[in-house]
C-alpha cells in the first residue's frame, strides 16, 4: 500500500467510526449529572470596606448566588460581629434574615487560624475563635465552619510552628509523630467533639502550606483519627502547586464523602522558574523568579480545565458552594471576582447543557 492507499483508508475508517470518541472527560464512565447545579458564591474579604448592606446590594448586581462569611481569624470580616452575635440569638437571626431575603444563603463561616500554635496565649485565642465559630453556626443553622488544621512546634519547648513534611533525617520524624500524638489528634477530637454538641457536623480544612493537613493524604489521616466531621475544604490552588491532578483529587476524597467546601481560586506558574527553582518557591506580584503565584479562575488554568474540574464536583454529588477566593495580586479585590465569576458561570451553563468539551 502506497502512502495515498494509506491515507485514504485511513480517512474513510476515521469518517465511519463512531462518536463515541468525542464524548467529554467528564461524561465517561459516570453517572448522569445532577439536575441542579451547584450555587457558585463568593468568599467575601475583597468587600470589607463595604457595609453589609452595601456588600449585599453588590452581591445582588454581581448575581452572585451564595457566601462565605469570615467570622474569625486574619481573614475575619467585618460583616460578622461574632461575639455581638452570639450574645444575642434574637440578633444573629436578624444579621442572617439579611442574607436569606436577598437569595443570598450564608453557607459556610470560616476562621482561618492556628489553634495548635507553640505559644499557649495564642493558641488560646484560636482555639476560643474557632469554638465561637463553630457556636454561631450551629445557633444559625449554618451546616459547615471552614478553617486550617494548625501547625504546632516540633517539641514540646518550640515557640514557633514547625512544618514537617520529610520524615528524614531522623529527628524529623520524630517530630511529627510527637506532633499528630500529643498535639494535633488531641486537640482535633476536643474540637469535633465540641461541633458535634452545637450541631455541626462538617468542618472543612483547608489543605494549605504550612499546617500538618496540605494535602488529601494528611487530611484523611486526620478524618480516620478524630471523626467524619472533619472534611476538606478543596482549595484546588494549594495542590496545583503540588502537582495534583484537580479532577482526581475531587473524584478521590468525593467518593468517601470527604469534600464539605470548595474554594474557587486558580495557580499560575512561570515554567522557567519551576525548571530552576522547583514548585516550593512562592513569590509576591513584583517576584520575577517566583515559580507560581494565586491567580482569579481561568488565569492558572482554562476554562477548559475548569469545565472538567466543575463537572467532577458534580459527578460525585458534592453538597455545597463553589466559593470565590480572590488572592489574585494583579486582578485585586472586586475585579478579580467578576473574573472567575464569569468563568464559573459559563462553564457550568456549558456542562447543564451538555455541551461538548473537546479541549
Amino acid at each position: 500500500m502506497n502512502r495515498r492507499q494509506f491515507l485514504g483508508t485511513t480517512a474513510a475508517a476515521l469518517a465511519s467510526a463512531p462518536l463515541a470518541a468525542s464524548v467529554p472527560a467528564y461524561a465517561q464512565d459516570r453517572p448522569a449529572l445532577p439536575g441542579k447545579s451547584l450555587p457558585i458564591g463568593v468568599f467575601d474579604p475583597p468587600f470589607n470596606k463595604l457595609t453589609l448592606d452595601q456588600m449585599l446590594d453588590r452581591f445582588s448586581a454581581l448575581g452572585i448566588e451564595a457566601v462565605e462569611v469570615g467570622a474569625g481569624g486574619p481573614n475575619g470580616s467585618p460583616h460578622c460581629p461574632r461575639p455581638e452575635l452570639l450574645a444575642d440569638p434574637a440578633k444573629a437571626r436578624a444579621w442572617k434574615k439579611k442574607f436569606d431575603d436577598r437569595g443570598i444563603p450564608v453557607m459556610t463561616l470560616s476562621c482561618h487560624n492556628n489553634a495548635l500554635y507553640p505559644d499557649a496565649a495564642k493558641a488560646r485565642e484560636a482555639a476560643k475563635q474557632f469554638r465561637e465559630t463553630l457556636q454561631l453556626a450551629g445557633m444559625l443553622g449554618i451546616p459547615t465552619v471552614v478553617g486550617f488544621s494548625g501547625c504546632p512546634g516540633g517539641s514540646p519547648t518550640d515557640t514557633v510552628p514547625n512544618w514537617v513534611v520529610y520524615r528524614w533525617p531522623d529527628e524529623h520524624g520524630e517530630a511529627l509523630d510527637w506532633q499528630w500524638k500529643e498535639r494535633v489528634i488531641p486537640y482535633w477530637q476536643e474540637t469535633v467533639k465540641f461541633a458535634r454538641e452545637h450541631g455541626v457536623h462538617r468542618i472543612a480544612l483547608e489543605m494549605h502550606p504550612n499546617f500538618v493537613v496540605y494535602n488529601p493524604r494528611t487530611l484523611l489521616r486526620l478524618r480516620e483519627a478524630v471523626g467524619e466531621e472533619i472534611g476538606a475544604n478543596c482549595d484546588l490552588s494549594h495542590l496545583f502547586w503540588q502537582q495534583c491532578n484537580a479532577v482526581e483529587v475531587i473524584r478521590f476524597l468525593g467518593k468517601q464523602g470527604a469534600i464539605y467546601h470548595a474554594h474557587m481560586k486558580d495557580t499560575a506558574f512561570f515554567p522557567q522558574n519551576v525548571d530552576r527553582f522547583g514548585v516550593l518557591n512562592f513569590g509576591k506580584k513584583d517576584d520575577h523568579e517566583a515559580s507560581e503565584f494565586f491567580r482569579a479562575v481561568g488565569y492558572g488554568h482554562s476554562a477548559s480545565q475548569w469545565k472538567d474540574i466543575m463537572a467532577a464536583y458534580m459527578e460525585v454529588r458534592y453538597n455545597g458552594m463553589l466559593s470565590i477566593e480572590n488572592e489574585d495580586p494583579i486582578l485585586s479585590g472586586e475585579v478579580g471576582v467578576q473574573r472567575s465569576l464569569a468563568v464559573l458561570k459559563n462553564v457550568r451553563e456549558e456542562i447543564l447543557a451538555n455541551a461538548p468539551n473537546p479541549g
